[in-house]
């Protein structure tokens, strides 16, 4: 596993690298938080980044959210900040695991194994809404369609639609295919 390990921890520099060190990890580059996350990320491709923050900022967080929506990755944040609301933000942001107080090279294995379990439920939930999305636009898609050909046919709903399926099956082609085909048609004729 390829962590990439952020610490701006000064007082306690390389605890987290000296615990993944000990319980076996591969750290491929320990950073300060100055760097720019998102283009570490991409040059990098770790498998999971790890973050020690005192108390993570603005700033980080910021960075996570980009790294989360581009470029998605589990992320666990160790840090020493207790406070529900910026353990919150940091969840919102896209952190995958938010530890309070405490590196033990013992805890890392079940901490990112938690970790990458709720990353992958996350990535699963997000392809199924997305998923659930482009269904819904295409179904808006078709009802658009078959109300175009109810006005041009001068038929009922379920004729439209009969019509429809006829043509996608006499084509071999998917019903939104079809349905883009009508209103494809209708524009340039509409725009005539």
């Amino acid at each position: 596993m390829r962590i990439l390990l952020i610490d701006d921890t000064a007082q306690k520099l390389g605890r987290l690298k000296t615990a993944l060190s000990e319980a076996g990890f591969e750290v491929i580059e320990e950073s300060g938080l100055v760097i720019d996350l998102p283009k570490r990320v991409e040059v990098l491709c770790p498998d999971v980044i790890l973050i020690d923050s005192e108390s993570p900022g603005r700033d980080v967080l910021a960075q996570v959210v980009q790294v989360s929506r581009d470029q998605p990755r589990p992320i666990v944040l160790f840090t020493d900040e207790q406070d529900p609301g910026v353990m919150r933000q940091a969840i919102r942001s896209g952190v995958s695991a938010y530890i309070v107080a405490g590196i033990q090279a013992a805890r890392l294995q079940p901490i990112l194994d938690v970790a990458l379990a709720r990353f992958e439920s996350d990535q699963a939930l997000r392809a199924q809404l997305h998923e659930r999305e482009a269904q819904l636009a295409e179904r808006k898609r078709i009802e658009l369609a078959k109300g175009l050909l109810m006005k041009m046919k001068g038929c009922n709903e379920e004729e439209a639609y009969t019509l429809m399926r006829r043509q996608a099956m006499s084509r071999q082609q998917k019903l939104i295919q079809v349905a883009e085909q009508i209103i494809a048609m209708q524009d340039m004729l509409g725009a005539n």
